[in-house]
């Protein structure tokens, strides 16, 4: 087993950083043994788990969602399980359900608590649109407070939880669309597009000979929460924060900020658990580049994922073609970047000091005048 040189609570934050840099390159090492080519599907997948958040995957079949994840799984060396969603899932099919067990020797009855497949590190909600929303809110409280109430008793989640859910852009004839307050809380809504020529050749090449190759762990349970801690530690300048509230109010067509296009292409505007995931996914960004601070750069880079299933386009924008990403690439373009002291005058070189002008004194009225 070969492991990537873990950060610890004695490092500097500057040396922990460099560690979970390093420890990122092994991961996607170890997933390209498996998944070709998906670089940024990768990449966004592992800044959602170590700033603690959900994501939500969206690609036609056939573009390794459900391998990326499990592989990831195995190179963090995580417990992971896979739910398919159907129509006849029901809600303790996710969380679990009380049986009634009896001693042989006495004849006593009692319940125990069966654990559901929501007991895990990473879940995996594969096609989560298509089961009936009271299903899909089985997995509300576990996403928001890492907890599950069955029966009146609430049963705390390991750590570290964290959620991956896809959907399939097709074939929505008897699917149900998740509730946009379940779609807020996914932190991203990562996009995967077909692999170019190259990769799909590699590929087939990889996927129809007999050999599998091992994927061994990089980090650990303990790894990824001392990771998620030092993520909120990263500093954030006021002008970067700023950026990203100006990003999230900017998409509200009924706000006073709000540019001309968005109150013609967009119903609804992102709240302000935008906002808060746009800085939380740049800090992720931040350390698992090396770096132990935040910049516009890592905002605008996670504004798409973040804004993508927080704007509802309207008439309008489907009229014309419009879809959710040219705007979001529009308001990108709209909205500057807060700066400040930069236009503060420089302080003039310090001159020699020169003696103050004599003071010109009156001359005095002429008598009887």
């Amino acid at each position: 087993m070969s492991t990537a040189p873990a950060p610890t609570q004695q490092m500097s934050p500057e040396e922990a950083v460099h560690r979970i840099s390093q420890a990122r390159q092994m991961l996607v090492g170890e997933v390209h043994k498996v998944i070709i080519g998906q670089d940024e599907m990768i990449e966004q997948m592992l800044i959602c788990m170590f700033a603690r958040g959900h994501c939500l995957t969206i690609g036609v079949p056939g573009l390794a969602k459900t391998l990326a994840i499990s592989t990831l799984a195995q190179a963090l060396h995580l417990k992971f399980s896979r739910i398919q969603f159907t129509p006849d899932l029901m809600p303790s099919d996710i969380t679990g359900t009380e049986i009634i067990d009896q001693d042989p020797a006495t004849g006593q009855r009692s319940f125990r608590f069966v654990r559901g497949p929501v007991f895990s590190n990473i879940v995996l909600a594969d096609e989560i649109n298509r089961t009936p929303p009271k299903t899909q809110a089985a997995l509300l409280q576990a996403m928001q407070e890492h907890e599950v109430t069955v029966a009146g008793n609430t049963y705390q989640l390991a750590p570290p939880f964290f959620v991956m859910a896809t959907q399939n852009p097709i074939e929505q004839e008897g699917t149900y669309p998740l509730p946009e307050a379940q779609l807020d809380r996914f932190m991203l809504s990562i996009n995967i597009g077909y692999p170019t020529r190259s990769e799909e050749r590699e590929i087939v090449m990889a996927t129809t000979q007999t050999s599998r190759p091992e994927v061994r762990p990089v980090l650990h349970g303990q790894d990824v929460l001392r990771a998620q801690q030092l993520v909120r530690q990263v500093p954030a300048s006021r002008h970067v924060v700023d950026y990203a509230v100006d990003l999230a109010r900017a998409t509200r067509p009924k706000e006073p900020p709000s540019p001309d296009f968005v109150k013609n292409w967009l119903a609804w505007g992102a709240g302000p658990r935008a906002a808060q995931y746009m800085v939380m996914g740049a800090k992720a960004r931040a350390i698992l580049h090396g770096r132990f601070a935040v910049s516009a750069e890592d905002v605008r880079t996670m504004a798409y994922p973040v804004l993508r299933h927080r704007l509802i386009t309207n008439f309008n924008a489907d009229a014309e073609g419009i879809d959710v990403d040219q705007v979001i690439e529009k308001i990108l373009q709209t909205v500057p970047e807060p700066s400040y002291g930069e236009s503060l005058p420089s302080k003039p070189a310090r001159a020699e000091r020169q003696p103050p002008p004599p003071r010109s004194v009156p001359t005095p009225p002429p008598p009887g005048g």
